[in-house]
């Protein structure tokens, strides 16, 4: 068995490597479903045109995608190491009081090999992103994927790490009557952070680009990355394309108005004798509308 370097800094080496060429049609295919329909050139040019708040809408629409994006693709590039099962649904876990006082009140250590009942009501429930186990080595990882914690308070990355954990607590029990009798012997909680201006690696949160330590699958950090880079130039691509096509109007209605000054000006068309005074207000507005559309570098040496 070859044994591959990870992309990551300080990561050891792993039997399995992301073949980017391999992976490159299954990343094709979930840029394409997850920008075709809110960011598709048709849907930019309509928001465009609406004003603001449609384009608002839009960008507001991102993070959304982007989210779904980091969560599927990350599946795609853990199904790289055979050894590990992804979990994506059905993954609601009772956050009990029980449990919170567990975390709360208790070192790690104390609780690290308990496990409650899943079947234990709450009103108070966590969902997690993925849910990732490792058949081999029977470890789970409970994972919270953020575009970016930059906006979050010390706080509240406090709050989710401890309903990550409490949900910890009824995983083994899940996983074994909800999925095929599946083993955990010990469950960890991770917060991937995309946005990687925070890490905290022994308090479980870490940059995107540690995504190899966790899949066990060497380049999984770059693979990801360059998956977001090509959601983001496609988004791009498209709102450039919509823009033109937005602006191309507006030149048509300047041209036409153009033209329809030079033949007022050549006595082409019919004006009341008032109409020297017209005419005149008539090519400044022509004018005036020409020059809509977006700036230029002036090039130097031109008259």
């Amino acid at each position: 068995m070859t044994t591959i370097l990870s992309g990551a800094p300080g990561a050891p080496a792993y039997p399995h490597a992301v073949d980017l060429d391999a992976l490159q049609s299954c990343f094709d295919v979930l840029i394409d479903e997850l920008s075709s329909q809110p960011f598709s050139v048709g849907a930019l040019s309509s928001a465009l045109a609406g004003g603001v708040s449609e384009a608002a809408a839009i960008l507001r629409a991102i993070p959304i995608q982007e989210g779904r994006l980091l969560e599927r693709g990350i599946g795609i590039i853990a199904d790289v190491n055979p050894d590990l099962v992804v979990l994506t649904q059905n993954l609601r876990l009772p956050v009990t009081k029980t449990a919170l006082d567990l975390v709360e009140k208790n070192d790690p250590k104390h609780f690290r090999s308990l496990t409650l009942d899943a079947d234990t009501g709450g009103r108070k429930t966590y969902t997690p992103d993925l849910v990732i186990v490792n058949r081999k080595t029977k470890l789970a990882h409970v994972i919270d994927v953020k575009r970016s914690l930059g906006s979050y308070e010390i706080s509240r990355i406090n709050e989710l790490k401890s309903r990550m954990l409490a949900a910890a607590l009824v995983v083994p029990d899940l996983l074994y009557r909800d999925h095929h009798r599946l083993v955990a012997e010990e469950v960890r909680v991770v917060i991937l952070n995309a946005g990687n201006q925070r890490s905290d690696g022994a308090g479980g949160v870490w940059p995107l680009s540690d995504l190899d330590h966790l899949v066990e699958v060497g380049g999984a950090g770059r693979a990801i990355g360059m998956l977001r880079e090509r959601f983001h130039a496609r988004i791009d691509e498209n709102w450039k394309l919509a823009r033109n096509a937005s602006a191309r109007p507006k030149e048509e209605r300047a041209r036409r108005g153009a033209s329809a000054d030079t033949d007022d000006a050549n006595g082409s068309g019919v004006h009341d004798p008032g109409a020297g005074s017209i005419t005149e207000v008539d090519q400044q507005a022509g004018r005036s509308q020409i020059r809509i559309g977006f700036a230029r570098i002036p090039r130097t040496g031109t008259g």
